[in-house]
């Protein structure tokens, strides 16, 4: 049985790593076999748990583990051979060694070698529940979301190609002061593409991995997890809950900071709104800072006080896209939405969207950005909007 893996993203500074910290601790005092592993090269997850943690696995208590996944490491395990031979042709065309081995790396590249650790500890399995704390950013997910294109070169480089390759290195060589790549970094290659493909059919198992974002309640970076959802949900990955963290109390009304608290309040409603059916998780702005096992855990209780921490919250795509011969189209879920009751004007690469009074704000895709609204239907409790 797959293991329950529940990733963490959002913008940098959001409390993201201590959100993900209190999850694994209130899923290992449940009885479940946790592990939380850092992919974020940030390196915060020690100072968050206020205990050390290494490149592999750290028990830190009764089923809790810990790991902070070392980039470099995981470079060295699926890029040495294609680092080898990229600084090499690169300096041989004139590129200083210290550059060289810098364009070796492709952008993202150390992101996506530290999330393929998730497949290996999937696969070895002895794991209940894993626990990912994400870079900042979505580009590691999005850098998972063409299968197709890895199975395609996957193909290509285990057929025909790779013999045609070996047969002209050494001409290659001779006529053209060219180093062609050898068979350990066309091996190596495949096995990266063949990861890929693994770690996209991992990610795309809604029955047990889900992709939570972490937010505050401020209209910037709530306009950036709109953004990630949307690609998110662009690319198939299943959003079980929305986190909100650090919101103020309501007794700070008519205080320093009740503008701020009205301010935030706008910005919840604007959330649950924009998510919605997504369940929305909040956490006070505590009055110390989220650090060490006491404040992590206070942080858990108060996220998960109606709701399980290791199990899936929401298990529908709340909006799907699609593209074909140059026409789109947008699912969104409006369960007991009437016929009369929707309205939707594209403003810009946003959709907005009316449902009885109600307003959604749905961040279109590029693709999809470029077309216009052709229509729109109802079916089976969704808004189905057409683009050409």
């Amino acid at each position: 049985m797959a293991p329950r893996t529940i990733l963490y993203t959002g913008k940098g500074g959001v409390g993201k790593t201590s959100v993900a910290a209190a999850t694994a601790r209130h899923c290992a005092a449940a009885g479940l076999r946790t592990v939380v592993l850092s992919t974020d090269p940030a390196h915060s997850l020690s100072d968050v748990l206020e205990q050390p943690v290494g490149s592999e696995p750290s028990e830190l208590g009764r089923n809790l583990w810990a790991q902070q996944v070392s980039a470099q490491d995981e470079l060295e395990r699926h890029w040495s051979a294609v680092r080898r031979w990229l600084g090499q042709v690169l300096i041989e065309r004139g590129v200083e060694q210290i550059a060289a081995e810098e364009l070796t790396v492709p952008p993202g590249g150390e992101e996506l070698f530290s999330l393929l650790r998730l497949k290996r500890h999937v696969e070895e399995g002895g794991w209940d529940v894993i626990v990912v704390d994400c870079a900042p950013t979505g580009e590691t997910l999005r850098l998972l979301s063409f299968p197709e294109a890895a199975r395609w070169w996957l193909g290509k480089l285990m057929g025909r190609e790779t013999q045609l390759l070996a047969a002209a290195r050494p001409l290659a060589r001779a006529f053209l002061d060219l180093r062609l790549p050898d068979e350990d970094v066309v091996g190596e290659v495949q096995e990266l593409v063949g990861n890929l493909v693994a770690m996209h059919d991992i990610l795309r198992d809604r029955d047990s991995v889900s992709v939570r974002l972490v937010m505050t309640p401020d209209r910037m970076v709530v306009a950036e997890a709109r953004r990630t959802f949307t690609y998110l949900s662009l690319y198939g990955y299943l959003t079980d809950a929305v986190i909100v963290n650090r919101v103020f109390p309501d007794e700070l009304e008519g205080t320093y900071f009740g503008a701020w608290r009205e301010l935030q309040r706008q910005e919840l409603e604007r959330v649950r709104e924009d998510f919605a059916p997504v369940p929305v998780l909040c956490a006070p702005y505590f009055e110390a800072e989220v650090v060490g096992a006491a404040m992590l855990d206070r942080l858990g209780a108060a996220l998960f006080a109606s709701a399980e921490p290791a199990g899936l919250l929401h298990t529908g795509l709340a909006q799907e896209f699609s593209l074909a011969g140059g026409q789109g189209e947008l699912r969104l879920a409006v369960p007991f939405a009437g016929k009369g009751d929707v309205s939707l004007k594209k403003v810009g690469d946003e959709l907005v969207v009316r449902v009885d009074g109600r307003k959604r704000t749905v961040v279109l895709p590029a693709a999809l950005a470029a077309l216009k609204p052709a229509g729109a239907a109802l079916e089976d409790g969704a808004l189905v909007v057409r683009f050409a």
